[in-house]
C-alpha cells in the first residue's frame, strides 16, 4: 500500500527546525562580525574569538563548566543507577514513596531549589566554591538519571539476577554483566540528561558559588548585560563542543558495531574511559595554572574578592592591579542593587562592593560597612568635586566614587528635533506623534523619576499623593503610546536607529552616540536622577588592606582611564574626564559622557523602604497595563 504524504507535517517539522535553529545560526554568524554591533554586521573578523581567547575569565568559566559537568555526571550517573536498582528490591511501599520524593525535585521551581542550596550551605558555614558547585550539581542530577533508569529496570524480568546466581554468578556478576548491560540505554540516556542539565544550569550555580567560580551561563548572562560580542564567540565555542560530543556520541555504537574481533572491542571499550580521563584531567589542569610572580610584591599570595556589576571593569586594570602587587582578584557580578544587598545581608565576605548611592546609605545604616582609613587613600584629591561628599556619605567615610552619570534622554536626531525636547521634556513620551516609537526603561526607580520630574515633583517624593499621580502618568504613557519596555537591550537598538527616543543611563548613552553620529542626549531642565557607584569596604571583609590598595589603583589615572575608556561611563578621576572628553579622547563631543552639574532639579537618591514597596507595587501594575495595552 502506498504511503500517503503529509506537505503540511513536513512544512511545520521544517518551521519547528528553522524556529529552533535559526537563533543559533545568526549567533554563530555574528560572532566573526568586525564591529561590536550585536544586530549589524559590518565585516568578517576574529577579533571577539581573540578577545575570547586572551580573557582569562571566559577560558576559566569554560574549563569550570566541563570540569563540573564531566564530574557530575559519572557520580550521579554511578549513583542515581544504584539507587534505582536498590529500589528495584525494596516492597512497593517505599519503592512508591521514594519514586515520589525522587520526582520533588525535578517538579520544583529551581530558584527554590537554589536557595535552598545556599541555605543549607550557609547554614553550615561551607566556603561556596568550586566544591559546592559540584555538590549541588551532583544533587539535582541524580533525580534525571534515577527517572530515565527505572523504567528499564522495571522491563526486566525480576528473576534475572537469580536466574544468573543459580547458574554460578556472584551477585557482583550478576549485577555487572546481566543487570547493567540490560539497562545500559537508560543508564546512557541519564548520563546524557545529567550533562546537559549541568552545563546548561544558571540560577541554581549563581546561587551556590562563590570565590569568583563561575560557568559559563553565568559568564554569558554577566556579559549579556552590556554590549559584549564575545558573547557570541563564547557560545559558538560551546555549541561546536556540544555538537562534537553528540556526534562521537552517535557515530561511537555504529563504529564499534562494525568491528569484529573481541580485541579490537576491548581496545575501544577501554578507550572511551581513558580519554574521559584524560579530558578531566586537562580541564583541572587548566583551572589550578597558576602565573610566577616577582616574591618581593607587596601583596604577594594574598586575594581580594569583589563584588561589582557584570561587564562594569576595564580590560587591563585587574591584570595590571595583580601584576603590580602580587595579588589575585577574584571578581563576583551582580545585576542589582537588591541582588548584592542579599548577599552582603546573608554573610557573604568580600573585600569590596560597588554598589549604587541609596544602596550604600541602606547599608551604612544597617551598620554593614566600615569606616574607610583615609590615611591609606592617597585618592581623594584626584577625583572630580562634582561626585564628592554627596548626601548618601557626605564626608566620603565609607565610599569612593568609581563611575557616576544621569539618566536623560537618547534621541534620533532626523527623527526628533531638539526644540521639541526642550518644550516637553520628559512629557515627550506622552506625545501621541512618537506612538509605537519610543522605549521606556524597565526600572521602577528611574521610570518613577521620569514621570515625578515630568509633573514637577522631586523625585524623593513621600507625598502618596504625587506618587499616585506619577502612576497614573504612566499608565497613561503605556496604554496609549505602546512603548516597549526594555532594559540593556535598549544600547544596541538605539545604536540600530531602531526607534525614536528613549529613557537611558548617560554612560550607556556615550555609546550609543559613539556607534551613531545621528544619536543624541537631552536631559530636561525639570531634573533627573544624578547617581552614583561607589566603591565600599564590608564589614567583614577578609583583606581591608588589599582593598585600600585597590580603591587608589582603581582611582588613579591608569585604572580609572582603562575603566571609563572601555566600559563608557563616567569616570570620578577628573583628569581621565577631560582627557576621554577632550580634544582627540575617545568621548570629544559626546555630551552624554560629562554628566550634568548646575542643575537645582538634578537629585541623588535617598534609600526610603516604605516608599520603595509602594513604587515596586506601583510599577508592577504600570507593566500589567502594558501587557494589557498589548
Amino acid at each position: 500500500m502506498k504511503k500517503r504524504k503529509h506537505p503540511a507535517g513536513h512544512l511545520l517539522m521544517v518551521l519547528m527546525l528553522v524556529f529552533f535553529y535559526l537563533p543559533i545560526l545568526y549567533m554563530v554568524i555574528f560572532s566573526f562580525n568586525d564591529g561590536k554591533s550585536l544586530t549589524s554586521f559590518t565585516g568578517f573578523s576574529l577579533r571577539w574569538y581573540r578577545h575570547m581567547l586572551d580573557s582569562g575569565d571566559m577560558m576559566e568559566a569554560l574549563y569550570t563548566t566541563f570540569g563540573v559537568a564531566i564530574a557530575a555526571t559519572f557520580i550521579s550517573t554511578v549513583a542515581g543507577t544504584i539507587a534505582a536498582i536498590g529500589l528495584s528490591r525494596s516492597k512497593k511501599l517505599v519503592r512508591d514513596l521514594m519514586e515520589q520524593v525522587n520526582n520533588l525535585p525535578i517538579m520544583n521551581p529551581e530558584i527554590v531549589t537554589a536557595i535552598g542550596f545556599m541555605l543549607l550551605f550557609i547554614t553550615f558555614k561551607v566556603e561556596k566554591g568550586y566544591v559546592t558547585m559540584l555538590l549541588a550539581h551532583i544533587a539535582f542530577c541524580i533525580p534525571y538519571v534515577m527517572l530515565s533508569v527505572m523504567p528499564k529496570i522495571r522491563s526486566l524480568d525480576p528473576n534475572l539476577a537469580d536466574a544468573a546466581m543459580d547458574l554460578g554468578a556472584t551477585p557482583w556478576q550478576a549485577l555487572t554483566k546481566v543487570i547493567v548491560p540490560q539497562i545500559t540505554p537508560g543508564i546512557v540516556s541519564g548520563a546524557l540528561i545529567a550533562f546537559t542539565m549541568s552545563v546548561d544550569d544558571f540560577i541554581i550555580s549563581y546561587f551556590v558559588t562563590g570565590g569568583g567560580v563561575k560557568n559559563l551561563s553565568i559568564m554569558v548572562y554577566t556579559m549579556s548585560k552590556r554590549v559584549n560580542p564575545s558573547i557570541n564567540a563564547i557560545s559558538t565555542l560551546v555549541v561546536v563542543i556540544i555538537t562534537v560530543v553528540l556526534v562521537i556520541v552517535n557515530l561511537a555504537p555504529l563504529l564499534a558495531a562494525k568491528r569484529e574481533e573481541k580485541e579490537e572491542i576491548g581496545k575501544r571499550r577501554l578507550l572511551i574511559p581513558t580519554v574521559s580521563v584524560l579530558c578531566v584531567l586537562a580541564l583541572v589542569a587548566g583551572v589550578i595554572y597558576h602565573r610566577q610572580e616577582n616574591s618581593r610584591r607587596p601583596f604577594e599570595g594574598q586575594t581580594l574578592h569583589v563584588y561589582n556589576w557584570g561587564e562594569y571593569t576595564g580590560e587591563n586594570i585587574l591584570g595590571d592591579f595583580e601584576e603590580l602587587t602580587g595579588a589575585k582578584v577574584v571578581v563576583e557580578n551582580f545585576d542589582s542593587n537588591e541582588q548584592m544587598y542579599i548577599k552582603v545581608a546573608n554573610g557573604e565576605a568580600y573585600d569590596i562592593l560597588v554598589p549604587s548611592d541609596y544602596m550604600i546609605q541602606r547599608l551604612i545604616s544597617e551598620d554593614f560597612l566600615q569606616k574607610l582609613d583615609h590615611s591609606k587613600l592617597d585618592c581623594m584629591n584626584k577625583l572630580t568635586e562634582s561626585v564628592k561628599g554627596l548626601p548618601y556619605d557626605s564626608k566620603n567615610e565609607y565610599s569612593v566614587p568609581y563611575f557616576w552619570g544621569s539618566v536623560g534622554i537618547v534621541y534620533d536626531k532626523t527623527k526628533v528635533d531638539e526644540k521639541e525636547l526642550e518644550k516637553e521634556g520628559y512629557n515627550i513620551f506622552l506625545d501621541e506623534k512618537y506612538k509605537g516609537d519610543i522605549y521606556l526603561y524597565d526600572s521602577e526607580r528611574d521610570s518613577f523619576m521620569m514621570a515625578l520630574k515630568a509633573l514637577g515633583y522631586s523625585m524623593n517624593t513621600e507625598d502618596e499623593r504625587e506618587i499616585e499621580e506619577a502612576f497614573n502618568w504612566l499608565v497613561q504613557c503605556v496604554q496609549t503610546m505602546e512603548p516597549e519596555i526594555v532594559t540593556d537591550e535598549i544600547i544596541d537598538n538605539m545604536a540600530q536607529g531602531r526607534k525614536a527616543l528613549g529613557l537611558i543611563y548617560s554612560g550607556d548613552a556615550t555609546y550609543v552616540m559613539a556607534e551613531n553620529e545621528n544619536m543624541g542626549f537631552y536631559l530636561p531642565k525639570t531634573g533627573t536622577n544624578l547617581w552614583s557607584d561607589a566603591m565600599v569596604i564590608p564589614k567583614n571583609a577578609k583583606n581591608p588592606e588589599l582593598a585600600h590598595a585597590f580603591i587608589n589603583y582603581a582611582s588613579d589615572y591608569d585604572g580609572a582611564y582603562d575603566n571609563s575608556s572601555y566600559v563608557g561611563y563616567t569616570s570620578a578621576n577628573q583628569e581621565v574626564m577631560d582627557t576621554l572628553s577632550g580634544e582627540g579622547g575617545d568621548f570629544e563631543g559626546i555630551n552624554a559622557y560629562i554628566p550634568r552639574s548646575g542643575n537645582d532639579m538634578d537629585e541623588v537618591f535617598v534609600y526610603n523602604e516604605d516608599v520603595k514597596k509602594i513604587i515596586s507595587n506601583l510599577w508592577s501594575r504600570v507593566k500589567i497595563a502594558a501587557s494589557n495595552a498589548d
